[in-house]
């Protein structure tokens, strides 16, 4: 592990996923940290009662770059239910953890999710 991070966080971070926005997303998330000042945005596309696209952009240090990335694995293609059960915790262990100073980037992007789907719910009214 360099420098305290998995080869799970690493190699999200050489080879994000999902990077980008989707135009007209069906919900959209965005979250920023006050204190570091990463930012994640992140864009959904629901079809079905699942998540059929999800899209990132990260502006900030490894570990928010690897939990937007890993995030995106994890709901495309979740319900609803189960995108909503996502927790920051959860998102650690898919990246087979993170140093404690980065564990603010697992929240930030659980945040940014969260987000995304209030925004969806808002708009089925």
């Amino acid at each position: 592990m360099a420098d305290g991070y998995s080869e799970t966080v690493l190699d999200h971070v050489e080879r994000p996923r999902n990077r980008g926005i989707i135009q007209n997303p069906d919900g959209a998330g965005i979250e920023r940290n006050p204190v570091c000042g990463d930012l994640l945005t992140l864009t959904i596309r629901v079809a079905d009662g699942r998540i059929a696209e999800a899209r990132q952009e990260v502006k900030g240090c490894t570990g928010s770059v690897a939990a937007g990335s890993i995030l995106t694995e994890l709901v495309t293609g979740a319900t609803l239910e189960d995108a909503a059960a996502i927790t920051p915790q959860g998102i650690v262990a898919a990246l087979e953890g993170l140093p404690p100073h980065r564990l603010h980037s697992a929240a930030l992007a659980a945040s940014a999710l969260r987000k995304a789907l209030a925004f969806y719910r808002a708009k089925q009214g």
